[in-house]
């Protein structure tokens, strides 16, 4: 008889909120008591309603059971309605301003140590891919949370794709730039593009995901469309948005923030309560569309299944 062992992030099924749902607005909006978000909510879908989809009939995906969580999912209105993209602004309320990036067509290149260089819609790149629906805590750097389904596929599935050489290192990924769309970009004082990167050993882990969708749906533009980073164990300025070029190579990349605040942005970034930020706590997180905190967990709670990356590299800053 074979038993199976729940790992650490699981949600009994009891506790979890049924597929029918999130995917129906108005009922989650009136399970959560949230009835006052739907003006804000209905103003944003119809500007969506207009957005070109890229490998729309795709969705949704099939759930992939054996990664789920121990809490509710954050409404699906304020994960696209508050959120960081500096390439529209310094600030949440981006939504709107992100509608004018252009997905269609969008290239991605892929280069550096690799068999064959290549550069591939992201529509053909999607379809290549094995899609599939995840359930993930994320933890902002700034101390708040959201948990949410994201339809993707493994990173590590891109990087069985690309074929790079056993001399790669490190995975760097770069977004898009245009300044015409995007006005966070006229500020000239940041190092554009975003740039972010991960050794191969977290390229290739289990939980790497590279996002396409959310909630069953094509991912939203605000939010990181038409190709994003998912890494639920690191602070989420990690989770590059609007992938434009994966480059594999033998150096180690410094990443956007890191190159603006190394002190306080590291490349590392993974999840840790007892390693502060150097002008707040990361003890607690606050619930996004909730004024409650709980504490935060070590690796945001999957240290079960990428703590072991970390064991041999004593001296480095893995959290910040």
């Amino acid at each position: 008889m074979l038993t199976r062992v729940r790992k650490s992030w699981e949600l009994p099924e009891t506790r979890a909120t049924d597929e029918h749902v999130y995917r129906n607005r108005r009922t989650l909006l009136k399970g959560m008591g949230a009835g006052s978000i739907m003006a804000a909510g209905g103003m944003l879908g119809a500007r969506r309603a207009l957005a070109a989809e890229v490998a729309g009939d795709l969705y949704p995906a099939e759930r992939n059971d054996a990664y789920t969580v121990d809490r509710a999912l954050t409404d699906p209105e304020l994960v696209q309605t508050y959120n960081n993209f500096y390439e529209f602004g310094s600030h949440k309320q981006i939504a709107q301003a992100a509608q004018a990036l252009v997905l269609q067509p969008w290239q991605v290149r892929i280069d550096g140590m690799v068999e064959q260089e290549m550069t591939l819609d992201a529509e053909e790149l999607i379809r290549k891919m094995p899609l599939e629906e995840r359930v993930y805590r994320h933890r902002c750097v700034e101390a708040w949370s959201i948990t949410l389904p994201w339809t993707g596929f493994p990173l590590a599935a891109l990087v069985a794709m690309a074929r790079p050489s056993s001399g790669a290192k490190y995975l760097r990924m770069e977004t898009f730039e245009n300044a015409e769309v995007a006005p966070g970009q006229r500020q000239f004082w940041y190092p554009w593009p975003y740039v972010e990167g991960l050794t191969m050993a977290e390229a290739t882990s289990e939980l790497a995901f590279i996002g396409t969708g959310m909630y069953g749906k094509p991912m939203p533009r605000q939010n990181g469309a038409p190709l994003r980073l998912v890494v639920p164990w690191k602070y989420g300025f990690k989770s590059i948005k609007s992938l434009v070029r994966l480059t594999f190579t033998d150096e180690r990349p410094v990443s956007f923030w890191e190159e603006i605040a190394g002190a306080e942005y590291g490349f590392w970034a993974n999840v840790n309560p007892e390693v502060p930020h150097p002008r707040w706590s990361q003890a607690t997180e606050r619930l996004l569309g909730s004024d409650e905190r709980v504490p935060t967990r070590i690796f945001n709670g999957y240290g079960e299944q990428v703590a072991h990356l970390y064991a041999d590299l004593q001296g480095e800053k893995l959290y910040i």
